[in-house]
Protein backbone atom coordinates (compact mmCIF):
# COMPACT_ATOMS: atom_id res chain seq x y z
CA UNK A 1 0.00 0.00 0.00
CA UNK A 2 1.09 3.38 -1.01
CA UNK A 3 1.72 6.25 2.09
CA UNK A 4 0.20 9.45 1.49
CA UNK A 5 1.72 12.48 2.61
CA UNK A 6 0.97 13.29 6.80
CA UNK A 7 0.02 17.15 5.71
CA UNK A 8 -2.00 15.76 2.70
CA UNK A 9 -3.69 13.29 4.64
CA UNK A 10 -4.00 15.26 7.82
CA UNK A 11 -6.11 18.30 5.63
CA UNK A 12 -8.37 15.13 3.90
CA UNK A 13 -9.76 14.29 7.87
CA UNK A 14 -9.86 17.55 8.63
CA UNK A 15 -12.29 18.69 6.04
CA UNK A 16 -14.13 15.11 6.26
CA UNK A 17 -14.60 15.73 10.19
CA UNK A 18 -15.96 18.82 9.15
CA UNK A 19 -18.16 17.91 7.17
CA UNK A 20 -19.37 14.75 9.41
CA UNK A 21 -20.06 17.47 12.31
CA UNK A 22 -22.05 19.29 10.15
CA UNK A 23 -24.28 16.34 8.44
CA UNK A 24 -24.96 15.50 12.42
CA UNK A 25 -25.75 18.82 12.75
CA UNK A 26 -28.76 18.95 10.37
CA UNK A 27 -29.97 15.28 11.59
CA UNK A 28 -30.11 16.58 15.18
CA UNK A 29 -31.71 20.06 13.63
CA UNK A 30 -34.40 18.38 11.70
CA UNK A 31 -34.42 15.24 14.15
CA UNK A 32 -34.82 16.85 18.08
CA UNK A 33 -35.31 20.30 17.67
CA UNK A 34 -38.54 20.25 15.19
CA UNK A 35 -39.91 18.56 17.71
CA UNK A 36 -38.51 20.78 20.99
CA UNK A 37 -40.33 23.86 18.80
CA UNK A 38 -43.55 22.07 17.67
CA UNK A 39 -45.78 24.37 19.02
CA UNK A 40 -44.35 27.40 17.81
CA UNK A 41 -43.85 25.80 14.35
CA UNK A 42 -47.16 24.43 14.11
CA UNK A 43 -48.74 27.88 13.06
CA UNK A 44 -46.50 26.76 9.49
CA UNK A 45 -48.19 23.69 7.04
CA UNK A 46 -46.38 22.01 4.25
CA UNK A 47 -49.75 20.62 2.25
CA UNK A 48 -52.16 21.19 4.73
CA UNK A 49 -49.72 19.26 7.02
CA UNK A 50 -48.99 21.17 10.31
CA UNK A 51 -44.61 21.51 9.51
CA UNK A 52 -43.74 19.35 12.87
CA UNK A 53 -45.56 16.43 12.30
CA UNK A 54 -44.76 16.62 8.58
CA UNK A 55 -40.82 16.73 9.60
CA UNK A 56 -41.61 13.84 12.28
CA UNK A 57 -43.44 11.86 9.74
CA UNK A 58 -41.35 12.45 6.38
CA UNK A 59 -39.53 15.70 6.54
CA UNK A 60 -36.39 14.24 8.59
CA UNK A 61 -36.50 10.70 6.52
CA UNK A 62 -36.04 12.79 2.75
CA UNK A 63 -33.43 15.36 4.73
CA UNK A 64 -31.71 12.00 5.64
CA UNK A 65 -31.87 10.91 2.23
CA UNK A 66 -30.62 13.95 0.57
CA UNK A 67 -27.48 14.33 2.70
CA UNK A 68 -26.62 10.90 1.82
CA UNK A 69 -26.62 11.72 -1.90
CA UNK A 70 -25.09 15.17 -0.89
CA UNK A 71 -22.16 13.54 1.09
CA UNK A 72 -21.53 11.43 -1.69
CA UNK A 73 -21.14 13.66 -4.37
CA UNK A 74 -18.67 15.95 -1.96
CA UNK A 75 -17.03 12.65 -0.77
CA UNK A 76 -16.44 12.45 -4.64
CA UNK A 77 -15.00 16.05 -4.84
CA UNK A 78 -12.75 15.99 -1.81
CA UNK A 79 -11.42 12.30 -3.12
CA UNK A 80 -10.28 13.70 -6.26
CA UNK A 81 -8.56 17.37 -4.94
CA UNK A 82 -6.67 15.18 -2.64
CA UNK A 83 -5.99 12.60 -5.45
CA UNK A 84 -7.34 9.74 -3.81
CA UNK A 85 -10.12 8.24 -5.59
CA UNK A 86 -8.75 4.64 -7.24
CA UNK A 87 -8.15 5.75 -10.95
CA UNK A 88 -5.55 8.24 -9.50
CA UNK A 89 -4.12 5.82 -7.11
CA UNK A 90 -3.58 3.56 -9.85
CA UNK A 91 -2.06 5.82 -12.41
CA UNK A 92 0.71 6.90 -9.56
CA UNK A 93 1.00 3.47 -8.77
CA UNK A 94 1.97 2.51 -12.20
CA UNK A 95 4.12 6.26 -12.42
CA UNK A 96 6.03 4.09 -9.26
CA UNK A 97 6.86 0.93 -11.05
CA UNK A 98 7.82 2.67 -14.31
Amino acid sequence: MRKIDPDKANAYYRIRTTLICVYLSIGFLVSFVVVFFARALSSFSIMGIPFHYYMGSQGAILTFIILLFVNAKVSDMIDKRFGITPEQMNEKDQAVNQ
